[in-house]
């Protein structure tokens, strides 16, 4: 009796842990979405130019990126549940002190702050979920949390706008930002509860030469670098697109963002039913893996056609259609990654891999504010979106040609 008990516990605790970092993947992307979806207010308010807004969106990019390389030995020395708290209390407040901010510049420290702490979320949650769920249950959950994203960036545009118009674009910042911190009291009473599933520690120094030795790890970093610009420039700068292109006001583009959010967040949760359906027929991981990755990467080669559409609906559905794509190959990505690199190191790597998907991410932001100030348009950005996922696979597959998984190599 005692035993049973202790399991429900210990299945009740990895539930409750599923759904936080769910909510705390989803609080990200709110957080970081606010600005974009207030840019007609704040534009017209400060003045701001594209150029202006690039390099808000730019600064977010490279201080995320020079913070990770820090992330992943930070998580893996402090322990996943101490670190993600505190990476969590950080962004919240400074989500919240945009609503302080008065000029460019300190609307950029704001951004610095809050991609700081942001930047903890995605290696810490994988790392809790290799360490704390057992594999046969990893890769639905990641396809799960990877959804989160997706539905935050479904509900903020469909909230924070009428809110803004209602109660002023820094009630919209003070809000969202306050979220985080109720997050934080769940965390912290149903990490206590969790044990590690097998005998890795929860804490490990992180053997840095053999981490860069090994061809996994640039498996993932190269992949995480070709797709992670795609996510940043739909994130970034779609709210602008529909309402350069299309003419939509700030109350209207809740509606086609939501849309994109939606099949995005579809995309990861056919991931993470479709890698486990692939190993049912009888496919290795290596095979089951690459095939899911191949599909999603065949999917996106339609995003561009978004450009010559003449309606928002259909161009929300094509350029939905390409988040469906990312965010299905980003999940497989993650499942790579917990099942081929040694769970002491899996921050570690996520975050390298995070990092050099800033990288890109900040270079198409650029790109973006470069190519419509100078009158090219959204082409560029768009034919680099459409063929990233084919050179992702690429990548992995010279760089690793057959994935095993950890505890077999």
């Amino acid at each position: 009796m005692t035993t049973g008990r202790a399991e429900g516990v210990m299945r009740g605790a990895a539930l409750g842990l599923v759904v936080l970092l769910f909510l705390g993947n989803a609080l990200n992307y709110v957080d970081r979405q606010v600005l974009s979806l207030l840019k007609p207010t704040l534009e017209a308010e400060f003045g701001w130019t594209d150029g202006d807004y690039g390099h808000l969106g730019s600064s977010f990019q490279i201080a995320a990126a020079g913070v990770l390389l820090f992330v992943g030995v930070f998580v893996d020395r402090l322990g996943v549940r101490i670190a993600y708290a505190v990476a969590v209390a950080v962004w919240s407040a400074a989500g919240m002190a945009h609503a302080l901010a008065q000029t460019v510049q300190q609307f950029v420290a704001a951004r610095v702050i809050l991609a700081a702490g942001e930047s903890v979320s995605t290696p810490a949650g994988l790392k809790a979920a290799a360490l704390y769920l057992p594999a046969n249950e990893r890769n639905l959950a990641i396809g799960l949390i990877n959804t989160a994203p997706n539905i935050g960036a479904i509900l903020t545009p469909l909230l924070i706008p009428p809110f803004a118009l209602a109660f002023g674009w820094k009630a919209a910042f003070v809000v969202t930002g306050a979220l985080g911190f109720f997050w934080l009291i769940g965390w912290l009473a149903v990490t206590r509860k969790l044990e590690v599933v097998g005998n890795v520690p929860e804490r490990a120094p992180v053997a840095w030469g053999e981490l860069l030795s090994d061809r996994r790890s640039w498996a993932v970093i190269g992949a995480k670098f070709c797709t992670d610009a795609v996510w940043w420039f739909v994130l970034f700068w779609m709210p602008d697109f529909f309402n350069r292109e299309f003419h939509m006001g700030q109350g209207q583009l809740g509606w086609p963002i939501a849309i994109i959010f939606t099949l995005a967040a579809l995309g990861a949760l056919t991931s993470g039913a479709l890698f486990p359906l692939l190993l049912g027929r009888g496919f290795n991981v290596n095979a089951a893996r690459k095939t899911s990755m191949l599909f999603y990467a065949l999917v996106v080669l339609g995003m561009p056609l978004a450009l010559v559409t003449g309606s928002p609906w259909i161009a929300a559905v094509l350029i939905g259609l390409g988040l469906f794509a990312h965010q299905g190959f980003s999940t497989n990505i993650f499942g790579m990654t917990a099942d081929i690199i040694p769970a002491t190191r899996v921050a570690t790597v996520i975050a390298l891999g995070a990092f050099a998907g800033n990288l890109s991410g900040a270079g198409i932001i650029e790109l973006a504010a470069w190519s419509l100030q100078n009158g090219h348009g959204y082409t560029p950005m768009f034919a680099i979106c459409g063929s990233a996922y084919l050179v992702a696979l690429a990548v992995i597959h010279l760089v690793v040609p057959r994935l095993v998984p950890a505890v077999e190599a």
